[in-house]
């Protein structure tokens, strides 16, 4: 075997404790330890945590589960219905590789970046928001790590713990859990196909009072549409009337499929009143790993914004920031979004005809031209743990409607995703186990 193989070998083997090695003189079998002692008691961790003030218990437990099902490995053989980034064949890895190679060979690459993020990053995104106009500036940016992160600090800088968030129902689960884990209350606004329903939005702000409302106005997660045009300025006045904030999650813009036609602009390009926060991402369209994203924002916000993150993380590491900057700025990055542009279309046409023949009692309501999932309703009366479970014993992962929403669900759903699968082959037979499970369940 070659010297780098044992190298790496001999590392794990140290790492887990087994040899120690000794520069000069090799590697040797390390002394066996004595056993620990028996682990100690920690229920009293549970009164702790659940303590909010006196003698009053308000329970304060964080449920990660609707984030996990998207982020969980699944075992070997199971079909990734369940995934929510891109297959591994799918990502520019050679791309992020060469632009992480040249990032570290810039001068002061290592060093401490500004705390709002690389001036040449954030005037990029300033750009990718507000288009060539300069709706949006570089100075209204904040470099981020990640979609999710970002989400986070935008909760806590516009809604104090114990306040009502307006969401949209249903909504991606990873928001509703930081909601919660920041102490509000997600109260839910309905979707259509051409978005959340303006009228029931206006109701909602009315009738709670929240400053805060949170959505996806581009392929919604998980029921893919897309905000109506004649709603956009509507959300906005609404939103302005009632002193409120509304948060722009634009996480999968550029997953858009091949079909598609020109998309509307974000919502922040359009306001020049600051209504809008901002937040997108890099992650979605390359690799999990590769969490670089930006949040905008205009007037006193922002200065709150940049307070909450440089006191949560400081700052973004600059090699990523410099990662991103060279594979943006990289011919290989408008080969790669129009490569995976017609692939998500071919993947997406390939689960709808499959689902249509194999699973015609369905209902597939509206096909999206971008994003990366289906969002289907299941017949009244059936059982989505017990559809999720069969599933996973025919060997395809799902994931069932149920996190999606912050109070009762209508119907039960599904959400299936076909980005995170390795091709057409595996949708077809993915599908075909899930015919096999929907079978069981009916017996």
């Amino acid at each position: 075997m070659s010297p780098v193989t044992v190298s790496r070998a001999l590392g794990q083997l140290a790492a887990e404790g087994l040899v120690v090695t000794r520069p000069g003189a090799g590697a040797f079998r390390a002394e066996a330890h004595p056993r620990t002692a028996a682990a100690g008691d920690t229920s009293w961790q549970e009164v702790t945590l659940s303590a909010e003030g006196g003698a009053e218990l308000v329970p304060r437990s964080v449920d990660a589960s609707g984030v996990l099902v998207s982020l969980a490995a699944p075992a070997p053989g199971v079909i990734e219905f369940n995934g929510g980034y891109l297959h591994q064949s799918l990502q520019p890895e050679r791309a992020m590789a060469a632009a992480l190679a040249r990032a570290g060979r810039r001068p002061g690459a290592w060093g401490r970046p500004p705390m709002e993020g690389l001036p040449e990053l954030r005037e990029w995104f300033a750009r990718s928001i507000g288009g060539p106009g300069g709706a949006v500036t570089a100075a209204e940016v904040l470099i981020t790590a990640g979609g999710q992160s970002a989400l986070t600090t935008a909760l806590r800088a516009l809604a104090p713990p114990g306040a009502p968030v307006l969401v949209e129902s249903p909504t991606y689960p990873g928001m509703l859990a930081i909601a919660r884990a920041a102490g509000l209350r997600p109260i839910p606004v309905p979707v259509d196909a051409d978005g959340v329903r303006p009228s029931l939005l206006a109701d909602a702000f009315r009738a709670t009072g929240a400053r805060v409302f949170v959505c996806q106005p581009l392929f919604q997660n998980p029921t893919g549409a897309m905000l109506a045009p004649d709603r956009r300025a509507e959300v906005l006045r609404i939103a302005r009337e009632a002193g409120a904030f509304v948060v722009e999650d634009d996480f999968v813009r550029r997953l858009v499929h091949e079909d598609a036609g020109p998309l509307p602009r974000p919502l922040a390009a359009d306001d020049p009143d600051g209504v809008v926060v901002h937040v997108c991402s890099l992650t979605k369209a390359t690799s999990p790993s590769f969490r670089v994203s930006a949040l905008a924002a205009r007037g006193p916000v922002l200065e709150r914004l940049r307070a909450i993150q440089v006191v949560d993380s400081f700052f973004v590491p600059r090699p990523m920031q410099e990662a991103a900057l060279e594979l943006v700025g990289s011919p290989a990055w408008p080969r790669h979004l129009r490569a995976i542009s017609a692939e998500l279309k071919t993947r997406r046409d390939t689960m709808t005809a499959a689902l249509r023949l194999e699973l015609p009692d369905l209902s597939l309501p509206h096909i999206p031209s971008g994003g990366y999932h289906l969002w289907l309703r299941l017949p009244d009366g059936t059982e989505e743990s017990a559809l999720t479970s069969a599933a996973l014993r025919a060997g395809v992962a799902i994931t069932p409607g149920r996190p999606y929403f912050s109070a009762e669900p209508p119907a039960g759903h599904l959400r299936l995703s076909f980005a995170a699968v390795a091709g057409a082959g595996e949708i077809t037979e993915g599908v075909r186990r899930l015919r096999a499970a929907w079978d069981e369940v009916l017996q």
